[in-house]
């Protein structure tokens, strides 16, 4: 897209947020009950389970096995759900139930190998190079602000990643999809990255803007489209496109996917063709199991939203590991209590953190689906804003009208709920422990969750708040003075607790939103801090590149260079929102030709 257009469409983005505060001052308050999403309620009892298929609950069996056999060591429980099968599924379970077993359960070796190599196809084996129909080895005005020739070869170098991760699904997952827990998807894709062999929803967001930089617009809308197929086959969009993610979604940013790329491409029949599930998707998230009402100071009601799966049973590509986690757990309401937990925990993208635990120092404690988490609630603000100013783009003058009024109220419960004057930040709000929360529950300041998470810092993503120079200003401050800034990015947390959405890992999206927030603020103080992040996080990942011969998941922010760990898996390269961050800094705030790369 040449330039003067782009720019063309960030001038008209503009001026619709301008006309979102205009409207906001003449559109009637709406009504209690949002007319966008059935009547609010919290589901009671043992909530929505959305069952696994046959072949999934055998695949389970496999890798409870495979632990007994190899034990804990270098063992990975989701290769085992990953697997496809040589033939059909009878003929499968009968031999593996004629496997030799000890009396603990446990396989031979020998016995084992033998039956999955000769019943099984490899984990990976159902996904198969796709030759990306746009990629050029140096796109016609590739990053034009990069003038160093070092940094701009390495660039080079991250762009060719988007070929080597391109892949579709096999012709066996279309024609035979009972032997794979592979979903069948109509368009190649983009995967992350070494475990991560299939498609994920939040990490397709900062994918798409690396691909965006790399020019390649018909990679990032088949992207889309294959997130739509997801949402019309299932009724949301998965966490990721296996079986065993049909029960959550992820971070809803299915919207700002379509909203970025029509602002590069212009084309109206994309946006066309992508708003009915935009509001499908919607709806999902403002649906009973996602939406709960707290009523202010003011006795004024306001409709958030929650992570919530629909799942109270081990997850399957981690089975193994939650079983032994809940096995403090006595009774069965509460381990399906905390399998839901984990499970939506999962659905947050920030799997797993202290911010998610009551007790920080006792995983079980998870209590995600008791939370109003601030990003989540941006994300749907976002929604709310994209909707609308597609709507607009598409002559839907009625739907940006209810889409801005939902905005309108939504913005509101920002400062009654989430902002914290003291803290100059915004803050998770939990939810009373034990209360109905089919009725409002009125909030509480002690009900903030005042520790210091990068987080709280995510709305300065939305234009709605960076545009007021005084907030940002106040926020900015905030964020100089959390701790959360480090030699080499933004610290997801303060504390170290061995988790990986915790300290010291920074990961690309919470840099990316933060940097691009501050970045496009009027205050030069903010703009000054997000370019100081920006070169300290494109060091960072060049210097693990060059050391590793890598892109990675994250990096430990208080040490350039060094790339991140903690969690339930080992560190993983790749990798597609690193390489789609570090892009899209180098497209915002370029490289001069006389400046150092290397860690100071």
């Amino acid at each position: 897209m040449a330039p003067f257009l782009y720019h063309t469409y960030r001038k008209r983005h503009f001026l619709f947020l301008f006309s979102v505060f205009i409207l906001s001052q003449s559109l009637p308050p709406m009504a209690l009950t949002n007319p966008l999403s059935p009547p609010s309620s919290c589901t009671k009892g043992p909530g929505p389970v959305i069952p696994v298929t046959p072949l999934l609950s055998f695949l389970v069996r496999v890798q409870e096995t495979a632990l007994q056999t190899y034990g804990k060591s270098n063992f990975d429980p989701k290769h085992y759900v990953d697997l496809s099968l040589k033939s059909n599924l009878s003929t499968t379970v009968e031999a593996f139930d004629k496997l030799p077993k000890t009396e603990n359960g446990s396989v031979s070796v020998k016995d084992f190998e033998g039956f999955i190599g000769k019943y099984f196809n490899d984990a990976g084996d159902d996904v198969v190079y796709a030759e990306p129909v746009d990629f050029v080895p140096e796109p016609h005005g590739f990053l034009p602000k990069v003038e160093n020739p070092e940094v701009r070869g390495w660039a080079l170098e991250v762009h060719a990643l988007w070929k080597n991760f391109s892949r579709k699904v096999s012709s066996s997952v279309l024609h035979h999809p009972e032997l794979h827990t592979l979903l069948p998807l109509p368009r190649p894709v983009i995967i992350p990255g070494s475990r991560f062999t299939e498609v994920y929803y939040w990490d397709s967001y900062w994918v798409i803007r690396g691909l965006l930089a790399s020019k390649m617009y018909e990679t990032a809308k088949a992207i889309v489209t294959n997130l739509i197929f997801m949402l019309d086959t299932y009724g949301h969009v998965l966490n990721g496109a296996r079986a065993y993610y049909t029960n959550r979604s992820q971070p809803p940013l299915l919207s700002a996917m379509v909203y970025e790329i029509y602002n590069r491409t212009g084309d109206v029949e994309f946006v066309k063709k992508s708003l009915p599930p935009l509001i499908k998707e919607y709806r999902y998230w403002n649906s009973d199991i996602h939406e709960l009402i707290i009523r202010d100071a003011e006795q004024c009601n306001h409709f958030l939203n929650r992570y919530y799966a629909m799942w109270n049973k081990p997850r399957p590509e981690s089975s193994t590991i939650d079983e032994e986690l809940a096995s403090k757990f006595l009774n069965d309401s509460e381990k399906q209590q905390f399998y839901r937990e984990l499970a939506s925990t999962a659905e947050s993208g920030w799997d797993f953190s202290t911010r998610w635990m009551r007790n920080s120092s006792d995983f079980t404690t998870l209590s995600t689906t008791t939370i109003l988490p601030v990003d989540l609630n941006i994300f749907i603000l976002r929604m709310e804003l994209d909707i609308a100013f597609l709507a607009k783009t598409v002559g839907e003058n009625a739907i940006t009208e209810d889409f801005l009024r939902a905005s309108q109220k939504r913005q509101k419960a920002f400062s009654a709920i989430f902002w914290n004057e003291n803290m100059g930040q915004w803050l998770d709000y939990w939810l009373n422990n034990g209360a109905d929360c089919e009725e409002p529950q009125t909030w509480k300041a002690e009900n903030q969750n005042q520790k210091v998470f990068a987080s709280n810092f995510v709305p300065l993503w939305i234009d709605l708040f960076n545009s007021d120079i005084h907030l940002v200003e106040k926020v900015t401050k905030s964020l100089k003075n959390s701790g959360l800034l480090c030699a080499a990015g933004i610290a997801t947390s303060l504390t170290n607790s061995g988790q990986q959405w915790d300290f010291p890992n920074g990961w690309a999206p919470l840099q990316h939103m933060i940097v691009e927030g501050l970045s496009k603020s009027a205050s030069m103080e903010a703009r000054t801090v997000a370019k100081d992040i920006a070169e300290r996080w494109i060091k960072t990942n060049y210097v693990a590149y060059k050391k590793t011969g890598a892109m990675h998941e994250k990096y430990d922010v208080e040490k350039c260079g060094e790339f991140g760990g903690g969690g339930e898996y080992t560190p993983q390269t790749g990798f597609g929102w690193s390489n789609g961050v570090v892009l899209a800094f180098l497209e915002e705030f370029g490289w001069p030709k006389d400046k150092k790369i290397d860690c100071d």
